[in-house]
């Protein structure tokens, strides 16, 4: 027989009260937003704000589902939503289409700033594939110069507003296309003006990075990180592939955890634990894409408690409908992070971030250590 509660109590067996460990977790939900926070993947045209996508589409005559900034987030997040990564992708004609002109560029990389500094990012490195901007006849190294600009304003900007921010481009070749060369080139051209790194994403299965590998060999040559999207769509062998040619980090990378066992770390999980290789997991995205069921079944949290050098990212905050703030509340609510896990995730980020040490030194003891012990005073800190 089936006992049932006292009335006076919860079903629970407990008071209605909230318990302590609840409010732990209100509190650190409360202060998140004020967190310093590093992102490390995040694409330019995934984090366009609705209304700006309606105002360039219809300065480029560009047919939209609909002109209703609020009806087009929507539509947006519904496709995220789909589980198909193929609607998921498809989004992008929208947001790279209409991402077209040099002033369009500049105002969608300068809103992307303004946004994530209100957000509490000090540091971010965005991500855009130069060759998707030049269907209404811009040259690559035109792309690349509107959206630096962009950046610097945007940077200025925010810390006139108080709220100091440094964000550094990644160029992104498409796995896909031949022009992985030609990017390469780029990145290591601008690297004295805000290009932090190359990066290559696009569909992982047939399209593994060696096939091309002189771009990595460029990048390489000239002391430049790179970052490979892999361990998303596919498994163990893209992530093998990525490291084979020189990525620094992984992007997603979360299908190492495949390679975790029973018995212990396979060897390449062992490999990417132990150098350290980042992870730049993205948990909402990864729901949205169908890689994982819930944010409280993803791997991250199992990586994070075996040592991987785990970071958390938003990679499309328009599709996901999502913030680094966002990403950090759910892993609180449904994986059960803690204080210490977000800050350990974030020093993990600043770490790995593709600037020189003394800025990642800077960046940690001036702005992440004093932000975390502030926000450490509290209940939530258990």
């Amino acid at each position: 027989m089936t006992s049932q509660p006292d009335p006076g109590e919860s079903p629970e067996g407990s008071s209605g009260v909230p318990s302590a460990d609840d409010e732990r977790r209100r509190d650190l939900l409360a202060v998140i937003p004020s967190l310093p926070k590093v992102l490390l993947h995040d694409h330019l045209d995934g984090g366009v704000r609705p209304a700006t996508v309606v105002d360039l589409a219809a300065a480029l005559d560009h047919p939209l589902p609909t002109t209703d900034p609020d009806e087009l987030g929507a539509w947006f997040r519904a496709a995220a939503y789909s589980g198909s990564l193929e609607r998921y992708l498809e989004t992008f004609a929208h947001t790279a289409g209409v991402m077209q002109t040099s002033e369009g560029l500049r105002r969608v990389a300068r809103e992307a700033v303004l946004d994530l500094a209100a957000d509490g990012v000090v540091y971010a490195e965005s991500r855009f594939a130069p060759e998707l901007h030049t269907e209404r006849g811009l040259s690559p190294e035109q792309v690349v110069d509107a959206v630096l600009e962009g950046f610097d304003q945007g940077m200025r900007e925010a810390a006139d507003g108080g709220r100091g921010i440094v964000v550094r481009a990644l160029l992104t070749a498409m796995r896909q296309n031949d022009r992985w060369e030609e990017v390469a080139a780029l990145a290591v051209a601008g690297r004295d003006r805000g290009v932090a790194g190359f990066d290559l994403a696009g569909p992982e299965a047939g399209f593994p990075p060696d096939r091309h590998a002189a771009a990595f060999d460029l990048v390489r040559d000239a002391w430049l990180p790179a970052t490979v999207h892999a361990g998303e769509a596919d498994g163990l062998a893209s992530i093998a592939a990525a490291l084979r040619v020189g990525a620094c980090r992984l992007g997603h990378g979360l299908r190492i955890a495949d390679d975790v066992r029973p018995q212990g770390l396979g060897p390449l999980a062992h490999w990417v634990r132990d150098r350290p290789v980042a992870l730049e997991i993205c948990p909402t995205s990864n729901v949205h894409t169908g890689g994982v069921p819930s944010v409280a079944d993803h791997p991250v949290t199992t990586l994070l408690r075996l040592g991987f050098a785990v970071t958390v990212n938003t990679d499309n905050r328009l599709q996901s409908g999502t913030s680094l703030s966002a990403e950090f509340a759910a892993l609180v609510e449904q994986a059960g992070w803690t204080l210490a896990d977000l800050r350990q995730v974030t020093l993990t980020a600043a770490h790995h971030a593709f600037v020189h040490e003394d800025a990642r030194t800077a960046l940690i003891d001036e702005i992440i250590t004093p932000g975390y012990a502030r926000a450490g005073g509290g209940r939530h800190q258990a």
